[in-house]
């Protein structure tokens, strides 16, 4: 197949301002032990938002089970113009102190100061060896300078707006804090960190729903909005400010992202609904605290294969493969590498055809097995023949 199977996958058109980087991550905990209980789950969440507004990526759905975590994350190019610097002191902020911060703004204000003729080891010249005029050598200084100002600020904006980066992060902080509490070294992850490029539209909506059904596939509850570690759960759960608030805009934006829509939490009523049916769930769920294993009195969750199967499933849907797929584990969403439309899978094929040989001819595959329900809908990059 691939003649570079293990070369992450990253999308060429990273920069592009219309055109959104999606990426299903998931990691699983060495040995794929139980280690992650709820006070691991709650911290790994915090760090999650942290390097969420520290990296400038978006999480648009996310689920933390007990030995392995899915995230679905959208990396934005850096804005035009770069990251001023009252943003840059801002997102410093999310992981050093103040005094941190302030040495550092230090060093950028030592680093700025322009630098003329006697400040120099030898007196400056041109290319042809000439001695510079003092407007030249002005000219040279602030250059210089803003050289010096820009190698400190590239230390820290480096990490921002990249995949690998907020991944690294994220899981390095994690291991650091998980390690310190139970008095453990080493590592914690299973190998790197897995990606898949998702599709926005109906690929980014349905790998959201994927995500957030984790807990329901597992048997450890019957609606996912009772999962509190989940961005359903949680923007069921978490109250119209907070994380619930974040929650919600992630999830907006999952769902309507191909349309343009932003990260609107004005919208997550609308969206509520759309998930519910995306889901195969009943209407009707009224928002309140999520709580593992709640079962409520007044609603009827129909989300069991008997109900999908009759026609009273409660989700006025009349198609209902996608909703019955999500209830299976489908590996072409944690390992097809590439996730959309035909065209969409196609386009990815053509930017990294040196990874194939020579009889590929196209990249879009079938989804088959567990995927069939996507078929016509989604295309997946890699045609997985064994166990799908």
């Amino acid at each position: 197949m691939s003649v570079n199977n293990r070369k992450r996958w990253i999308v060429p058109w990273k920069d592009s301002r219309t055109k959104p980087v999606i990426y299903h991550t998931i990691s699983r905990v060495v040995g794929r032990d139980f280690l992650l209980e709820v006070d691991e789950r709650e911290h790994f969440r915090m760090l999650m938002r942290m390097c969420e507004k520290f990296t400038g990526c978006r999480v648009l759905s996310y689920c933390l089970m007990s030995n392995h975590f899915h995230i679905l994350l959208e990396v934005p190019p850096m804005p035009e113009g770069g990251i001023s610097d009252p943003e840059l002191l801002e997102r410093l902020g999310v992981f050093y102190n103040e005094v941190q911060v302030a040495e550092i703004v230090k060093e950028m204000e030592d680093a700025a100061v322009v630098r003329m003729r006697g400040e120099f080891e030898m007196p400056p010249v041109d290319e042809m060896g000439v001695p510079l005029t003092a407007a030249e050598e002005l000219v040279l200084a602030k250059r210089q300078a803003g050289r010096r100002v820009e190698e400190i600020r590239s230390r820290f904006t480096r990490r921002m707006h990249d995949l690998s980066e907020f991944m690294k992060s994220l899981l390095e902080r994690f291991t650091k804090w998980f390690n310190r509490m139970h008095s453990r070294t080493g590592t914690l992850w299973e190998d790197r960190f897995r990606s898949v490029i998702v599709e926005s539209g109906v690929a980014a909506r349905t790998m959201a729903a994927y995500i957030d059904l984790n807990p329901v596939r597992a048997g450890m509850v019957q609606d996912p909005a009772d999962y509190r570690w989940s961005s359903y759960g949680e923007a069921v759960g978490g109250g119209k400010k907070g994380n619930g608030k974040k929650a919600r805009e992630g999830l907006v934006r999952a769902y309507f992202c191909d349309q343009g829509v932003g990260f609107d939490s004005g919208k997550w009523q609308e969206v509520s609904r759309l998930y519910r049916l995306l889901m195969g769930l009943a209407l009707g769920r009224k928002p309140g605290r999520a709580e593992n294993q709640r079962r409520s009195q007044t609603t009827v969750t129909k989300n069991t294969a008997e109900m999908l199967e009759s026609n009273a499933n409660g989700t006025v849907l009349k198609d209902l493969g996608v909703a019955k797929m999500l209830r299976c584990r489908v590996r072409y969403f944690t390992d097809g590498a590439v996730i959309g439309s035909k065209e969409f899978v196609n386009e990815a094929f053509a930017n990294a055809r040196e990874r194939f040989g020579p009889k590929r001819k196209d990249g879009a595959r079938s989804m088959r097995g567990s995927g069939s329900g996507a078929k016509g809908q989604l295309w997946s990059m890699r045609d997985l023949r064994v166990r799908v």
